[in-house]
């Protein structure tokens, strides 16, 4: 190995840790619904320096509430197959360490956001980063079955964030997408709690499908499954969206109820697992859609 590539490797195992503390692949949901925030509020492209900014700011946010998160969780994450490769689970960095560098994102996000976007959204990302660590992680996770209900309301955030770091304000549309994810995260949420509910019970974390039976939740699931698809076309009406938008979200919402529909049967967990990879899916192609008609209006 020569100089460059041992500082190379060097380079990626000193950033690695801390690029695990803020879970990326969790981020790039909560992207996927700010892109098209942003174009709803401009009502056409978002300009790129506004568009950057609040990506960008965005990521180091939720990176941040991430961080928080896992140093909240370390002894629970111990305890979970899921979660034991974390890198304060295995000492790859110090408490204080991680600490540190929460904080320093945190202030680097929400400089971000009030330099190049607006006083709103710098506002709504700090009660975001605050409601994920406190209300979230500290006040409900281990307090209720219905903790994802009211704490998926951070992951929610972002599409007002997007929205008011255009306009600075926030509109009917604007509430209504956060609505759309605010009763798709619990579906997409306790799909995965099924697959991995032996996890939970084992850290004493009361996701609904460790306390509740199967028909219980499957029946809470599509009480808000029922409440996305309302308000996903909601959302279509109020921002006043083409005939074919309206075609295309009602496939998606069938397709979602087809694999719900099945997680009641004699293999729950890989039906779980299916209807949580839809759930992405349904997410990804609804935001993706909705700057596609944005741009073709």
């Amino acid at each position: 190995m020569d100089n460059s590539e041992y500082a190379g490797s060097v380079t990626k195992s000193f950033f690695a840790p801390y690029l695990a503390l803020m879970k990326l692949r969790v981020v790039e949901l909560l992207l996927v619904t700010t892109l098209p925030a942003l174009f709803l509020a401009a009502q056409k492209t978002p300009p790129v320096g506004i568009t950057i900014a609040t990506l960008v700011g965005g990521t180091l946010a939720a990176g941040a509430a991430n961080a928080y998160n896992m140093i909240i969780e370390v002894d629970s994450d111990r305890l979970m197959g899921r979660t034991s490769k974390r890198p304060l689970v295995n000492d790859e960095i110090t408490t204080k360490a991680a600490h540190v560098f929460a904080a320093l994102i945190t202030i680097i996000s929400l400089a971000i956001f009030a330099i190049w976007t607006t006083k709103l959204a710098t506002l709504i990302t700090a009660i975001a980063i605050a409601f994920y660590v406190f209300g979230y992680t500290i006040g409900l996770k281990r307090r209720t079955s219905q903790n994802i209900v009211w704490g998926g309301i951070a992951g929610c955030l972002p599409v007002l964030i997007g929205w008011a770091a255009i306009t600075n304000s926030l509109s009917l549309t604007a509430w209504l997408f956060f609505f759309v994810i605010f009763f798709w995260t619990p579906p997409h949420f306790w799909a995965l709690a099924i697959k991995y509910r032996d996890d939970y019970a084992a850290a004493g974390i009361p996701m609904l499908p460790v306390v509740a039976t199967m028909k219980s939740v499957q029946k809470q699931m599509w009480f808000h499954t029922v409440g996305m698809i309302i308000t996903s076309l909601a959302v279509l009406w109020s921002a006043d969206l083409p005939v074919w938008t309206w075609i295309i979200s009602v496939v998606l919402a069938v397709g979602f109820g087809v694999q719900l529909v099945r997680i009641d049967g004699p293999d729950s967990d890989k039906s779980a697992a299916k209807l949580f990879q839809w759930s992405i899916t349904y997410l990804s192609v609804y935001s993706l859609l909705l700057v596609v008609a944005v741009l073709v209006k």
